[in-house]
């Protein structure tokens, strides 16, 4: 009795499944076991169940609270928003993308951009050309030209005193004022704040140059991820070099922070940065720790109550926030908008370099991610069906009853 195929049959089929494996084992070499590739975060994040961003971008106050959840403040802020820092689940939020001047809060994206760049210990002497064009009205700290700086002197100067002065020489070291402006939009960008334009790096009231509760919110999270910022943001006194050996003290304007001018302090308060322009008002985004959480609350331009209400309105809004733990559903995550990685630019072309040797180099980085799995899984496969091919070649030679 013969098979029921011919041998050129069974290559065929051989043939096809190797085009098969060469064809899918790029891909499932990709991805490691267990991966979801549509879920947001990497492997170990806490996986945020929120509805879709688009509930952010009503008007008025959103709310999802369970029975018996505490009421959300009423508060005059033009654009507010409540987070958990860990999780980044927005418990609450009014106006979040509404877009409007940030004043200094803006600082906190300069920081997250240029701290990286710059190690504390460098020492500066500044010249007279990094501090020209500061803006009239400007808050300083004092940094004066010809004078030798360590970078974390001016680092406190931005957190503490929120100054100008400070930044401009900062930007200078990071490239320039136009280069760090760009760097910062990038930086926003692949953070997911898309309604951020950055005009001037220091927050300066500067035509085209607004944010939102929603884009200071995911700044001052990803300041608290980073030592360096956390540390400024939460320092209260410092000392500043006045030349000569000598220094002068400077505090945190952040009220909350400090409890200076009748503001009382907040209990876990950590700190974050606040602003004040004629454009923007007043602006704040805090962050405070109680119970092993960790909340932000951005708090944009109220329009009530006076230079104070900033700090009284983000104080009732963390109350509100710890109270309602574990009562209300999210209306958004502060992670939502992020941007996933993206592939890096193509690599040239191995011809375009010098010489064989070169070729030898590069061509592996051409090679799609895994593809040295699937060529061993298509090989094995290519192996196995030419065996199969060849036995079942000799079976059909046979003669019946063999």
């Amino acid at each position: 009795m013969k098979i029921g195929f011919s041998s050129r049959t069974a290559v065929s089929a051989c043939a096809l499944c190797a085009a098969g494996v060469l064809t899918l084992g790029p891909a499932a070499a990709a991805l490691p076991a267990g991966t979801d590739p549509g879920a947001p975060g990497g492997p170990g994040e806490p996986r945020v169940s929120a509805p879709r961003p688009a509930l952010l971008y009503r008007p008025g106050t959103q709310v999802r609270p369970h029975r018996g959840a505490p009421e959300v403040p009423d508060v005059s802020a033009r654009s507010w928003l409540v987070a958990d820092a860990r999780t980044g689940e927005i418990l609450a939020a009014s106006d979040a993308h509404r877009r409007l001047p940030p004043a200094s809060t803006l600082k906190t994206l300069f920081a997250l951009t240029v701290l990286p760049a710059l190690p504390g210990g460098v020492r500066h002497r500044v010249t007279e050309e990094e501090l020209s064009g500061i803006g009239a009205g400007s808050s300083l700290v004092g940094v004066v030209e010809g004078q030798t700086y360590r970078v974390s002197d001016l680092w406190r100067g931005v957190f503490l005193n929120s100054g100008n002065d400070a930044v401009h020489v900062l930007a200078a070291l990071n490239g320039g004022w136009r280069t760090t402006a760009a760097r910062m939009q990038a930086k926003a960008r692949a953070l997911g704040a898309l309604d951020t334009h950055v005009r001037s790096p220091d927050g300066y009231d500067t035509p085209g140059q607004v944010s939102s509760a929603y884009d200071l919110a995911v700044f001052g999270r990803a300041g608290l991820r980073n030592a360096d910022f956390a540390r400024y943001c939460a320092t209260v006194d410092a000392q500043f070099p006045a030349g000569d050996g000598r220094s002068y003290g400077i505090r945190n304007t952040n009220r909350l922070l400090t409890g200076a001018d009748g503001v009382e302090p907040y209990p876990g308060l950590i700190g974050i940065k606040n602003g004040y322009t004629t454009e923007a008002g007043n602006t704040l985004v805090s962050a405070a720790r109680q119970g092993g959480r960790t909340l932000v609350v951005t708090v944009m331009n109220p329009r009530s109550g006076g230079g104070h209400a900033v700090y009284e309105e983000a104080r009732a809004l963390l109350d509100w926030g710890f109270a309602a733990a574990g009562r209300v559903d999210p209306v958004g995550s502060l992670d939502a908008l992020r941007s996933r990685p993206r592939p890096g630019p193509d690599v040239p072309p191995a011809a375009a370099a010098a010489g064989p040797a070169a070729a030898e180099v590069s061509a592996p980085a051409l090679r799609p991610p895994g593809w040295p799995a699937a060529l061993a899984i298509a090989g094995a496969a290519a192996l196995g069906g030419a065996m199969t091919a060849f036995a079942l070649r000799l079976i059909v030679r046979r003669p019946e009853g063999s």
